[in-house]
């Protein structure tokens, strides 16, 4: 944990220099940005482990910031909420982000949870290199993680919900690597989604129906009873 580096952006200095010196007293390595332009500076200039965001910026706001870093980290986020904006968390949680905390804050909580999800973050299984790509091959199957577009062999498009998107990105991200439910979650609904939570099975059961030739015997997207699901299928990044 002593290596991990925090990027911690928000406008107003009175609360941005103080986090910062208090998660460096704690063993942490901390950036800092004042806005969503030094922050995106920061993120493709450094590795980063961990973003906390203020959602309430000038110019573009942190729910933006949060989406674009979805879309290209597997990087935790913990959003900074007023008091009382309960549709911000939403929104929030619905984009990617892992956690959030209510200002005021309790520096201690927010150290907690930005220990709590590095953890979880680096139990996750190592993303394969290969695909990171923006196409992505496997089976008959070709993911345009640009567009977002699930698309078969005769060039024909299918439709897929936000849920199983984010479900079989993070699939073709670890394939023939079996993950759990917990494992799931955390690489695409964040890490404050319930541990009880059933939509993956049901996202699950949505992309059989979708990908699998059989979907009452699938190859594709296998059950690992005890163990979770996995990705049954080589992965290549094409052109």
């Amino acid at each position: 944990m002593d290596s991990a580096h925090v990027l911690v952006v928000d406008d107003h200095r009175e609360i941005r220099d103080p986090l910062a010196a208090y998660l460096k007293r704690h063993a942490l390595r901390v950036s800092v940005a004042s806005d969503a332009g030094a922050a995106r500076a920061v993120l493709s200039g450094a590795a980063i482990d961990l973003v906390i965001l203020d959602v309430m910026m000038p110019g573009e706001d942190g729910l933006s910031l949060c989406r674009h870093i979805r879309e290209v980290h597997d990087t935790p986020v913990i959003l900074l909420t007023a008091l009382g904006e309960q549709t911000d968390r939403i929104v929030g949680l619905e984009i990617g982000a892992d956690d959030y905390v209510t200002k005021p804050f309790d520096p201690r909580e927010l150290l907690a949870r930005v220990k709590n999800l590095l953890r979880r973050a680096r139990s996750l299984p190592r993303s394969r290199d290969e695909a990171h790509g923006r196409r992505l091959a496997f089976d008959r199957w070709t993911l345009d993680t640009d567009r977002r577009q699930l698309v078969d062999e005769a060039g024909a498009t299918v439709a897929l919900s936000t849920g199983e998107f984010r479900l079989i990105a993070a699939l073709t991200r670890h394939p023939r690597i079996v993950l759990s439910r917990d494992q799931l979650l955390d690489l695409t609904r964040g890490r404050a989604a319930d541990g009880f939570d059933r939509s993956i099975d049901n996202q699950v059961s949505r992309l059989r129906r979708k990908l699998e030739r059989d979907p009452a015997n699938p190859e594709l997207l296998k059950t690992v009873w005890g163990g979770g699901y996995v990705l049954a299928s080589d992965v290549r990044t094409v052109s």
